[in-house]
């Protein structure tokens, strides 16, 4: 049930309309960076309330998050763009992905002072 809601999710955001001429795949890096500050605020919320049903925690986290948030298609994309001869938006897209996507999850346990 939560993988639906996720994918849904997801698939709503595939709806919102973007430049043609845009090379960068905005969608899938912006719902996978969202994902990551979701999974982020649940995991701190839940060390902070130890009372939450762990299988809530499950269905937010692995059933939402990983339906919302999509590896498959990144890599997809990225391969895509490199066979599409654009190495340099390619790099741009990993890096900042993986970095970002870290650095969010990163960030909010210094918010919530879990460092």
């Amino acid at each position: 049930m939560g993988g639906f809601i996720g994918a849904v999710l997801r698939y709503l955001i595939g709806l919102i309309p973007v430049k043609e001429t845009m090379v960068f795949p905005v969608k899938t890096f912006c719902i996978n960076i969202i994902g990551c500050l979701l999974i982020g605020l649940i995991t701190v919320l839940a060390s902070r309330n130890p009372e939450i049903n762990p299988k809530w925690i499950l269905f937010l986290k692995a059933g939402i998050c990983g339906g919302f948030t999509t590896f498959s298609t990144f890599a997809l994309e990225t391969t895509d763009l490199i066979k599409g001869g654009h190495m340099g938006i390619a790099f741009l897209y990993a890096i900042l992905s993986a970095t970002i996507g870290v650095a969010v999850i990163f960030g909010i346990d210094i918010v919530a002072g879990k460092q």
